[in-house]
């Protein structure tokens, strides 16, 4: 039997050191074994680990904060080696070497209980203790121990240091200290841990395939994307094979869009505050906007796309008749991300969002919701994405009467309910004006990505006073739902690239088709194909520089081209292609013609 290593009783984890049998009585056992339960103790103990390990080889180290994450631990803190230098990536086998000593060593995990008064007299001299204190309420403050470690912390954690043998530190980063990115860059650890080999095994395995397959080292071999310090930090430059592949995808959504009767609608980058004043993002929402000044009048740079369709429902009289009204837009927002967290596409200022809103009667919520759900379903089928969903409800900081958000987030539910969907909850984690669905898809390495979102609004038609007529000649308020399905072109486009490895789907490849001829007297026929191609709306390119045959075509492997066309006498003498399917390993001899028709199967594999 598996050793117990916590307890848990109401949703709240109660370590060994906290558990009393008479207080807790009906609280369940964790046992040591990879459940999300088991795995959170074990890893937020692996922390405390860490920085024992880090404390035993750089004594002067200060620590902050040390959690569990979703896939395992960090520990942010200040060191300095003795020869002045900060940490880095490899010092992590020196710490790790250390953590297994202390493993073998079998340490009691302890906690002791002061009031914060001592706590802070403890540590009066730890500037970052002081820190973390400054975070904790009045009242009791834990402190756990372990050899010659302590530390602030609410637990919980493992009761003995043996049960966190199979561990591994993956990378080093730097952290502003508590987010604020106007203090003290602190040294970050990152790590991971788990109950037994195989799965920690199988989680590196998992991190080096990432490596490989990060859509910023992709994006630079393939030539979609870059950045430039020059134009600033998170605004991705889209060259041209990225800008062919994204403009792919925008018009496939284009065309289901109208398919599915929304119509095409853009409001302006810039408002006037006032009108962020009425929706409420100038005070729920304004420290991730930029604003500036025209004419002394203030204006915000637009984070998201509401209300400018608000602007256009409101731009007539509407009619139940009319009802629901559905507008999209590939929206440009910025939002200020603070430098610490941006990460290629995944987390940038500038991106475009798939927006949509739909405005509609209370009554056709259901319908609209489920009519999202089946559009979601389509994109992600055809792009090779599984899925979930989740509801995100109330957050603390929100506008609108408790009751209206009570009503939407019921709604949602009982869409999902009564069609059999399946669903998480996330507690706390809708917009501030409004309860959502997100959408969080699936990728090749097991990786869960929040894409798309669906959200019900009641706020701000309430707020913008908006309106239709009803059957009986009476004004009502309508519901607006908010919706993106793939949330963002750039983040959808860095995971796309990331779950194919970039050997991206033929439909949406920025080359489909390179024609290599092998000599000079080839090249007539090589452009003859590629006219015949871009009559097909199929992008190809000709690699005729003076280099050899075996280079060239290296370079369009490389490049992750599709289709590759090698040309020769024979070639242009019968009119056929020699053809490398790289999507399906194979090398054929077809008719030109037989070729062009099989570019135009490729295109039908998908049905969106």
């Amino acid at each position: 039997m598996s050793d117990i290593i916590a307890y848990k009783k109401d949703g709240v984890i109660i370590d060994t050191q906290s558990y009393d049998a008479s207080r807790d009585a009906g609280a369940s056992e964790i046992l040591y074994d990879n459940s999300k339960d088991a795995l959170e103790v074990i890893r937020h103990s692996c922390a405390h680990l860490m920085a024992e390990a880090i404390t035993a080889l750089y004594p002067g180290a200060k620590f902050f904060v040390g959690p569990a994450i979703e896939d395992g631990f960090y520990y942010d803190f200040r060191v300095t080696k003795e020869n002045g230098e900060k940490l880095g990536e490899n010092d992590l086998e020196t710490i790790e070497k250390k953590m297994k000593e202390l493993v073998d060593a079998k340490l009691d995990i302890t906690k002791t209980c002061s009031t914060k008064a001592e706590v802070l007299a403890k540590f009066k001299n730890d500037d970052l203790k002081q820190e973390v204190l400054k975070r904790i309420p009045e009242g009791e403050v834990s402190i756990y121990s372990q050899g010659n470690f302590e530390d602030i912390c609410r637990g919980p954690h493992v009761p003995n240091t043996k049960f966190l043998r199979f561990f591994k530190l993956t990378r080093v980063a730097g952290a502003y200290l508590g987010g604020d990115e106007n203090r003290e860059m602190l040294t970050r650890i990152y790590g991971t841990a788990y109950a037994d080999k195989a799965s920690l095994l199988e989680h590196i395995r998992i991190i080096e395939e990432a490596k490989k397959r990060d859509h910023r080292k992709l994006g630079n071999e393939m030539k979609l994307f870059t950045f430039d310090d020059e134009i600033g930090a998170g605004l991705p430059i889209w060259l041209p094979n990225g800008a062919r592949m994204r403009s792919k995808i925008e018009k496939i959504l284009f065309v289901v869009h109208r398919r599915r009767g929304y119509e095409p609608v853009r409001g302006p980058e810039i408002l006037k505050a006032d009108a962020w004043k009425i929706s409420g993002h100038y005070t729920n929402y304004k420290e991730n906007m930029y604003f500036t000044n025209i004419d002394e009048q203030e204006y915000g740079i637009k984070p998201m796309n509401c209300v400018g369709h608000i602007k256009v429902y409101q731009s007539e009289l509407r009619s139940y008749r009319d009802l629901p009204l559905k507008f999209f837009e590939y929206g440009v927002v910025h939002r200020h991300e603070k430098s610490g967290v941006m990460h290629g596409l995944f987390r940038v200022r500038e991106f475009t969002q798939d927006d949509a809103h739909i405005f509609c009667m209370p009554s056709q919520i259901k319908e609209n919701v489920l009519e999202i759900l089946s559009f979601v379903d389509n994109i992600m089928k055809n792009f090779g994405f599984e899925y979930e969903m989740e509801i995100s409800t109330r957050p603390d900081k929100a506008i609108g009467d408790e009751n209206v958000w009570a009503v939407a987030t019921n709604a949602l539910k009982e869409a999902l309910d009564e069609n059999g969907f399946k669903y998480g909850i996330d507690e706390g984690g809708g917009a501030f004006y409004g309860p959502k669905i997100d959408i969080k898809i699936t990728d090749a390495l097991k990786r869960k990505w929040q894409c798309g979102t669906v959200q019900v609004d009641f706020n701000l038609p309430e707020r913008f006073e908006l309106g239709y007529i009803d059957e009986n000649n009476e004004k009502q308020r309508p519901v607006m739902l908010h919706r993106a399905i793939l949330g963002s072109f750039e983040r959808f486009i860095g995971i796309l690239i990331e779950h194919t490895a970039g050997e991206l789907p033929f439909f949406i490849a920025p080359t489909q088709v390179v024609v290599v001829p092998i000599s000079e007297s080839h090249e007539k026929y090589a452009k003859e194909i590629q006219t015949k191609l871009r009559n097909l709306e199929i992008d190809s390119e000709i690699y005729s520089k003076n280099e050899s045959l075996n280079k060239r075509i290296r370079t369009a492997e490389k490049a992750r081209v599709p289709m590759i066309l090698v040309i020769g006498d024979s070639e242009v003498e019968n009119k056929t292609v020699a053809l490398r399917d790289r999507r399906a390993r194979t090398q054929s001899q077809l008719g030109l013609d037989e070729f062009l028709d099989l570019t135009q199967q490729k295109l039908k594999e998908v049905n969106f």
